[in-house]
Formats: structure tokens, sequence, C-alpha cells
């Protein structure tokens, strides 16, 4: 059988018929795309790559099990699965990734440029800890598209899709999330004083 020919929604009942090796040109046809948006939220090639056989994991078990029902949306099915196990991870590790530039080093060590004081490294490191915390502490949706957009730096029109909501309601969640962590700090400068 001429498997490329055959759109996704093809191939699926396929595979749900017992065709088993139609599962290999789903993954030919997709690998690129669902590891690239995994890579793009994680920026680390062994974690994606891991998160990725788990994404693939989770959508052999779900076919199996007979859930599946996104007729004509296999991609942004499984994109949404990788997507979900991300975020899962960072759940799990109860932190946020790290900002890096592109070279790959922690821009929250470059801000200081000058020789610091001890008292200003303990002090700029409590402040990354206290905005780690405050984030993990935003609600879900908010604390996704906050992550998306300024740890791995997808445009709003990529969170849109992989959150599977509007650009404007993206747009809204990354305000509410802003605007919560706004009166986080100004909850704990007042606490502080």
């Amino acid at each position: 059988m001429e498997l490329k020919q055959h759109s996704d929604q093809d191939l699926v009942k396929f595979y749900l018929n017992g065709e088993e090796s139609v599962l290999e040109e789903l993954l030919r046809r997709h690998k690129s795309k669902i590891y690239t948006s995994i890579y793009l939220m994680v920026k680390d090639q062994y974690l994606a790559e891991d998160i990725f056989q788990e994404t693939f994991i989770k959508v052999i078990n779900t076919l199996r099990s007979g859930r599946y029902n996104e007729e004509g949306k296999f991609l942004p099915w499984v994109i949404r699965i990788g997507h979900n196990l991300v975020i899962d991870y960072f759940r799990k590790e109860k932190r946020a990734p790290i900002i890096t530039s592109a070279d790959g080093t922690d821009i929250l060590n470059l801000l200081q440029i000058y020789e610091e004081s001890t008292e200003d490294r303990l002090l700029r490191e409590q402040t990354h800890i206290d905005l780690r915390a405050m984030i993990q502490r935003l609600p879900d949706e908010q604390k996704e598209v906050l992550i998306m957009r300024h740890y791995a730096d997808l445009s709003f029109k990529e969170i849109a899709d992989l959150t599977e909501v509007s650009i404007n309601t993206a747009l809204g969640r990354m305000r509410y999330a802003l605007s919560n962590l706004r009166k986080m700090m100004e909850v704990k400068e007042v606490s502080s004083k």
C-alpha cells in the first residue's frame, strides 16, 4: 500500500484496523514539527528526545485504547500531548526553565556586568528564586503562556496554536500573568518592609 497518498486520518484508521506499520509513516511525516515544538519549550536536546518518545508512547496508548477522536487533527493533537508533557515536566520539577541566550548562556547571569558584591549577588539570586516561585503560583493557563513566551521564545500565534485558543486569549492570559506577578511583587515588597 502506498501510504504517502493517504491523509493522517486514513493512516489512523488503518492503524486502528491493525496495520501497525502505518505508524512509521505518521512518525516520518510529523517527527520534525513535534520534536521542534517540544525542543523550543525545553531547550535541551536530550530532554526533548525523552519527552518526544513519551509523547509517542502516549499517542500509541491513546489510539490502542480507542480514546482518539480528533478526526482530521492528528498533528495538533500530538503537539498538544507533547506540550502537556512539557508542562507536566516543569510542574514536577517545580521550576521554571532557565532563560538562555542563543549561545546557551543563562541570561540571568549576564545581567550583572560590573563586579558585584556578595550582598548584590545574594540579593540577585534571591530575586530569581522569588520570581520563579511566583511564576509557579500562577494559574496553569497563565504560567503556560508566560513560560512559552519568555522562556521558549514562542510567538503569540505559536502559543495560540499549541494551546488551541485564539491569539487574543493567549494575549489576555499573558496580560493576567504579568498583572498577577506585579501584584505578588507588591505584596512581597510590603511584607518585607
